[in-house]
């Protein structure tokens, strides 16, 4: 969904109503990039809806195509900037948040684009259900560190934080779904270890 479609301007607050046409919970990917891991969770569970947003539209229409191709009803795709998801979500109108290998933005003056920035984790907050997760992967350490010092030091209250430095040799490996983004295999076959967090914000 882009500027231009029909539902663009009007499908803030009726995700379930205007598109999915069911009641069933709503993931949000952002950053999805070629959608990935929205095709990957949509495959794995039907009885739960999936929206990846990004602002690159060739990437988005790879995404696309592959849930036609696949008759994936439960999986959508949103053209936007991630600042601006509160004109297209109503507060409380999504039930999880993934946030899979963004660009790490690793120079200071970059600070506010990372994508767990406390600007962009307040945005998350607001969208997010009671008792919503948000669920971080990345293979980059100097982000994942970055963003477990705002969690831990509450920047942002959060609860329920869980983590670890090695998704794969972890007890949370579960959680990986057998999914794998293309940048999570090739920053795998190099030996980086895939880092993953995951929290609910306090209410």
């Amino acid at each position: 969904m882009e500027a231009g479609k029909s539902l663009f301007e009007n499908i803030k607050g009726s995700w379930n109503q205007e598109l999915f046409r069911n009641n069933q919970s709503i993931t949000l990917e952002v950053g999805c990039g070629k959608g990935e891991y929205t095709i990957g969770l949509s495959r794995k569970f039907a009885d739960r809806n999936f929206i990846g947003v990004d602002i690159k539209g060739d990437r988005l229409w790879v995404g696309s195509r592959q849930a036609i191709k696949e008759n994936l009803y439960n999986a959508a795709f949103l053209r936007t900037q991630v600042q601006f998801l509160d004109q297209f979500f109503e507060v409380g109108e999504l039930d999880e948040i993934w946030v899979t290998f963004p660009d790490p933005r690793p120079k200071e003056r970059d600070e506010k684009r990372r994508l767990t920035h406390p600007n962009y984790l307040a945005i998350y907050k607001k969208l997010l259900s009671k008792g919503g997760w948000v669920k971080f992967k990345t293979d980059n350490t100097g982000l994942f560190n970055y963003t477990l010092d705002l969690l831990q030091t509450g920047v942002i209250p959060v609860t329920e934080l869980t983590y670890t430095h090695d998704l794969y040799k972890s007890n949370l490996f579960l959680e990986h779904f057998d999914i794998m983004t293309k940048y999570e295999r090739k920053f795998s076959s190099q030996g980086e270890n895939i880092k993953y967090l995951k929290f609910k914000f306090q209410n």
